[in-house]
């Protein structure tokens, strides 16, 4: 079992920025992917941005330029700076985590951002 441990959701105005947390512990094994998806009120699940081996980093093409992904392997923390927000990042930002190798696939309970003026 991994548990993930999330913080850094707020509201905040157009323009503006945020930096979002996850922590994991547990059973973690070297070479994970860990990251953020997100869910807006009546859209699916959409990938943010994801790490593996805390060097190879995917970004989904909306968020390039304005949010960073970034980890601590030491903290098996990564973080998500995220600047220029815009309304259209409003949406419930939840941790993923998954070890090499294996199938399960664990999730944070989420996390609000809310861009609005």
């Amino acid at each position: 079992q991994v548990q993930l441990r999330e913080s850094g959701g707020d509201l905040v105005q157009p323009g503006g920025s945020l930096r979002l947390s996850c922590a994991a512990s547990g059973n973690i094994f070297s070479g994970y992917t860990m990251g953020w998806y997100r869910q807006a009120p009546g859209k699916q699940r959409e990938l943010v941005a994801t790490i593996t081996s805390m060097v190879a980093i995917n970004y989904t093409d909306s968020i390039k330029g304005r949010f960073t992904l970034s980890g601590d392997s030491d903290k098996n923390t990564v973080y998500l700076q995220m600047n220029s927000l815009k309304p259209e990042d409003t949406a419930v930002y939840l941790c993923y985590f998954k070890n090499r190798g294996f199938v399960s696939e664990y999730w944070g309970q989420g996390t609000q951002v809310t861009v609005s003026s």
